[in-house]
């Protein structure tokens, strides 16, 4: 028989490995068992909800002409700024609807890793083709992952790797390339950027077809000596230079950890682990099962160490209360969403920077704390609260516990929310306002 204790480390599971998990989720997977349910997530099969919610088609997301007169480049832009909006209710309605959710919150921690911003790159066209490429690829092997990654065309111009020649190499793609991407800070040095620049040249955008084109007159034909090796190298090359760097291993499986385990350093014995798993294959489903069959992983120490990212946050809670948002951009209720989401810093193709987003503590800011007091009396005014309406008054905070897929409210927390169990709205409202509700 599933005790609580079961029950509270399936419920670690759900939510690592996707966005929330509401009590009837986890009472299911409980019932299955953690070796089960572990297992389920890297099983593909159909799944119903993403086939519901296809991407905004390529006609939805032509690039506008920008014409010529004042008031043409105006109307090109807001066409612009409607498809961002579309593409970000697609994906946001996306992530509520998955019935597996590890796929789309495998290819989120990848947006995150190779962060990008349509806010440079204006084509939601773009965004979209390198969003559907870490969705492919971001559950195979790493190295296919990063070389795809260089001739990405949203990338291409989010780095200005597009003009990069010979005679005028760039340096931003190469630099984080090896500083954010597959080594580290301090893993390589100056000259190594320099001479990976030029490495990387002779790579144009064809803006018809949106396809990367290679240029050979524009590329430097070497040689170049990059990380201790000199050889012409070209985008292949280093790539498979990039990957033979015994750090890149240790990079990777440690980003993975932070991001779905824990902000605190990976245990020896664990990175071990994780590095044997992702091995000389670079193979990110194994890595990421072992993450998730890791002791550290399923102990008490990892259990609330991340706090909700706004993303996990305002998904989490739009699949507990059974509320379908809107996949079109215009409508008022995908302009609420995008709102909260941008009052509480995280909003889908638009990381602040090269870097990616924040984590942990960094998300409970005061700043915030009125978009998550307006998002919830929202969330908890549109969502199905018939689970909390039903129960008897003594039983609401226990039922909106389970609603939320919460493990256990604590003696103060209870307290708070005893003083409104007579009203489920305002109950649970408030219990999305909880410390244990913001723990993932």
């Amino acid at each position: 028989m599933a005790t609580s204790q079961d029950r509270a480390l399936i419920g670690h599971l759900l939510r690592r490995s996707g966005f929330g998990a509401s009590g009837a989720e986890i009472d299911a997977a409980t019932a299955a068992g953690y070796p089960a349910t572990l297992a389920a997530l890297f099983t593909p099969t159909a799944d119903p909800g993403v086939a519901a919610t296809p991407p905004p088609s390529a006609a939805t997301l032509a690039e506008p002409a920008n014409g010529s007169s004042p008031a043409q480049k105006k109307a090109a832009n807001t066409r612009r700024a409607q498809q961002s909006y579309d593409l970000v209710a697609w994906w946001i309605a996306r992530l509520t609807a998955a019935q597996q959710p590890w796929t789309e919150k495998r290819t989120f921690f990848w947006h995150g890793h190779f962060a990008t911003s349509i806010q440079k790159v204006r084509s939601a066209a773009l965004m979209l083709l390198q969003n559907e490429t870490m969705r492919t690829l971001g559950g195979g092997d790493f190295r296919t992952l990063m070389r795809t990654m260089f001739t990405d065309p949203a990338m291409m111009l989010w780095l200005d790797a597009e003009g990069s020649t010979v005679k005028a190499p760039n340096e931003n793609l190469a630099r984080e390339s090896m500083e954010l991407f597959s080594l580290g800070v301090g893993n390589y040095t100056e000259t190594d950027v320099r001479q990976a620049a030029l490495a990387l040249t002779g790579w144009r955008l064809n803006r018809t077809s949106g396809a990367a084109v290679f240029a050979p007159r524009s590329h430097a034909p070497g040689p170049e000596t990059i990380l201790g090796k000199t050889a012409s190298f070209d985008v292949d090359s280093f790539t498979d230079l990039l990957m033979a760097q015994p750090v890149n291993a240790r990079f990777i499986t440690s980003r993975m950890w932070f991001r779905l385990a824990s902000s605190d350093a990976v245990p020896a014995d664990t990175l071990a682990r994780l590095i044997a798993a992702y091995g000389p294959g670079r193979d990110l489903t194994a890595l990421a099962r072992a993450v998730f069959s890791d002791a550290a992983f399923t102990g008490d120490a990892a259990r609330y160490a991340l706090v909700k990212q706004p993303v996990e946050y305002v998904v989490g809670t739009l699949r507990a209360l059974k509320i379908t948002p809107p996949s079109s951009g215009s409508d008022k209720n995908s302009a609420v969403l995008r709102t909260v989401l941008n009052g509480l810093g995280q909003v889908p193709f638009a990381p602040p920077n090269v870097g990616g987003w924040p984590s942990g503590r960094l998300w409970l800011t005061t700043a915030a704390t009125q978009s998550r007091i307006t998002f919830a009396e929202w969330a908890a005014a549109a969502g199905d609260l018939s689970e909390v309406a039903d129960a008897a008054p003594n039983a609401r905070i226990d039922a909106a516990a389970h609603l939320l897929g919460v493990d256990a409210f604590s003696d103060r927390t209870r307290a708070a929310l005893a003083d409104v169990a007579a009203d489920p709205r305002a109950l649970v409202a408030l219990a999305l306002l909880s410390p244990e509700y913001a723990v993932n």
